[in-house]
């Protein structure tokens, strides 16, 4: 597939996620904005979902493994920029960065990144994996 059809897909993911918290009874907005950063020095981000009642933040990321079965090394440095990203946000916000399940081995790349990651990610930030076979999605357990 053209990297050209990569906008599309990441916006039909977010329309897939926005209709996924819709079915659990949250409402989000497509790129909601919020102030972010630290003491006075903060700037607008937009997130990919969002609400202020609930207060939630949503950023979602539609990766797989690479063809070769290896660790995305470049994605993964982009949902380390998500995670920057939910750290710099207001704290009231519920944070989750909602993930294409993608598999390998046995392993999502979702576990992958949580046992490799996990000393980056914030309390309270959860990860939601989305498998498109069943439409469900499952919070994926942080390795300490």
């Amino acid at each position: 597939m053209p990297n050209s059809e990569n906008p599309k897909r990441g916006s039909d993911f977010e329309r897939i996620a926005q209709s996924f918290f819709a079915s659990q009874g949250i409402e989000l907005k497509r790129g909601f904005e919020v102030l972010v950063g630290w003491g006075e020095r903060k700037k607008p981000h937009r997130f990919d979902l969002g609400s202020n009642r609930p207060a939630v933040l949503v950023e979602c990321k539609l990766h797989t493994w690479t063809e070769g079965g290896n660790s995305p090394s470049a994605k993964l440095s982009v949902w380390n920029e998500a995670v920057l990203y939910f750290l710099a946000a207001p704290p009231e916000y519920h944070k989750v960065l909602f993930v294409l399940k993608s598999i390998n081995n046995g392993v999502s790349l979702g576990q992958h990144y949580a046992k490799r990651f996990s000393h980056l990610v914030p309390e309270g930030l959860e990860i939601w994996e989305f498998s498109p076979e069943s439409n469900s999605a499952t919070r994926v357990a942080l390795d300490d």
